[in-house]
């Protein structure tokens, strides 16, 4: 897994409550286990017009947004059904940072997972960093694991909170097979004692 440490990017503004994981990536996109490919799908229903031709009014498809890798969102985000697609899609279109108010608990926690920073912020402080994303190609913020921070394009600053262990992952790029493999020795002697111990089995 990719380490997160400190992105500086631009950060798009997405005002929208209740983005469900649906509307991240659409069912239609949910028939691969791949984790690449999928950014085609990401917020497709809004992206794309019927005939599949993009929409201009939506803010990633916008010259200033569309290399964005930060999304201020509206609160409750990623909501609904539990696909673990919905972060790899952000991930692929390469959004590293989610910044809202709420998340669902399943999609926060596939974030941290797949190397995605979600953040949460007051409802103050949301609004404020909307301000900033609506800023166009001027709107690069940066956000900073290492001190918990985030720094707006003005030289404000915003400071938040994160579980330790998850923040220990992110900056070390550790999932769940990274956590098992740190420990591989231990495992070792735990499986050559046990052979000692019980040659049956």
């Amino acid at each position: 897994m990719q380490k997160f440490d400190k992105l500086t990017g631009v950060a798009a503004p997405l005002p929208i409550v209740n983005v469900d994981t649906d509307m991240i990536i659409p069912k239609d996109y949910l028939k691969t286990i791949k984790r690449t490919g999928l950014g085609k799908g990401l917020f497709a229903e809004l992206r794309y017009k019927e005939d599949g031709s993009d929409n201009p009014d939506f803010v990633l498809n916008k010259p200033a947004y569309c290399g964005a890798e930060i999304l201020v969102a509206g609160d409750n985000f990623g909501c609904g059904s539990s696909r673990e697609h919905a972060p790899w899609a952000l991930l692929d279109f390469g959004i590293r940072c989610v910044i809202s108010t709420s998340f669902a608990d399943i999609f926060y926690n596939n974030c941290f997972k797949n190397g995605i920073l979600p953040i949460r912020v007051t409802p103050e402080q949301l609004a404020l960093l909307m301000d900033d994303a609506e800023r166009g190609a001027n709107a690069r913020i940066t956000v900073d694991l290492e001190n918990q921070t985030i720094a707006g394009p003005d030289g404000g600053e915003i400071s938040f909170e994160i579980d330790s262990f998850r923040r220990h992952c992110l900056l070390n790029g550790l999932d769940d097979i990274g956590l098992t493999l740190e420990r591989v020795d231990k495992i070792a002697a735990f499986e050559d004692s046990l052979a000692g111990e019980r040659p049956w089995a």
